[in-house]
């Protein structure tokens, strides 16, 4: 199975070097790395070129004009620019562990999407990852338990991997918390509900509307919770003028029988 990783990002070239280095020590490392980047200045572009220079797979920087919040758009063109079978979406400022790829390849299953969940970092302890280039990526439980107890993270327990087998399919038909930055399916099905909808205009619900659409069409959501974590920097919160034309959007996506996204991926296809 060919997988593609696609990591989105905006003007935040530290972070995604963070997140880089985390696809260096992947122990599968048999994918391929785009950077879905959302109209970020030549830093970002220059930062992502010399990563490619020494990445131990192959790695692409694909890029868009900066209209505002477009993440849809930046992801649909990343799955355009990839043949791989098996797509797994992430963000540049979610950093993997170790076995985040090989876990997300493990659980893959014909006629399922995948999502997971994260551990999110506080501020100060984010701007002294970044700054101490820190990799938290490999640290072990008793450094983890210290952070919790200093309140740099919210949680422990998604770092905690556990065997759930069929457990992980008792949400099946759920799209409730499936988030785009730990979120795989495959290219095919992707295809078939015409990617991400870009009428999603500014932050907000472009991967709920995704996740029902795929369900809708009949690929299951099945869990990777207590299998595939990501550690999520801290970020100040993002423009939400958008969200109620957005969750107006999504109401009348799930009062529809619609499959496929009206502004979609088709369009680079």
């Amino acid at each position: 199975m060919k997988l593609a990783v696609v990591v989105t990002t905006y003007n935040r070239p530290d972070a995604l070097a963070a997140v880089l280095e985390g696809y260096f020590g992947q122990a599968d490392r048999d994918f391929e790395l785009i950077v879905a980047d959302d109209g970020s200045t030549e830093d970002t572009r220059r930062m992502a070129e010399d990563f490619a220079g020494r990445a131990p797979f192959p790695m692409a920087h694909v890029w868009q004009e900066d209209r505002g919040f477009r993440a849809a758009a930046i992801r649909n063109r990343a799955i355009a620019r990839t043949r791989a079978d098996y797509v797994l979406f992430t963000d540049g400022d979610c950093i993997p562990a170790p076995w985040f790829v090989a876990a997300h390849r493990r659980l893959a299953e014909p006629g399922w999407f995948i999502s997971a969940n994260r551990v999110l970092l506080a501020e100060a302890f984010t701007r002294r990852v970044l700054a101490e280039k820190l990799p938290i990526q490999r640290w072990g439980w008793s450094q983890w338990l210290g952070a919790w107890r200093r309140h740099d993270v919210n949680r422990l327990f998604p770092l905690l991997t556990l065997p759930l087998g069929p457990l992980r399919k008792l949400g099946a038909g759920h799209w409730e918390g499936a988030k785009t930055c730990n979120l795989s399916a495959w290219r095919s099905d992707l295809l078939r509900v015409n990617g991400l909808d870009e009428a999603y205009s500014g932050w907000g619900l472009e991967d709920s509307d995704l996740v029902v659409r795929l369900i809708r069409a009949g690929v299951r959501h099945k869990s990777a919770r207590f299998a595939a974590p990501v550690l999520h920097l801290w970020h100040r919160e993002n423009d939400r003028s958008a969200l109620p034309e957005n969750q107006r959007r999504l109401e009348e996506i799930l009062a529809s029988g619609r499959i496929e996204a009206e502004l979609g991926l088709r369009q680079y296809v």
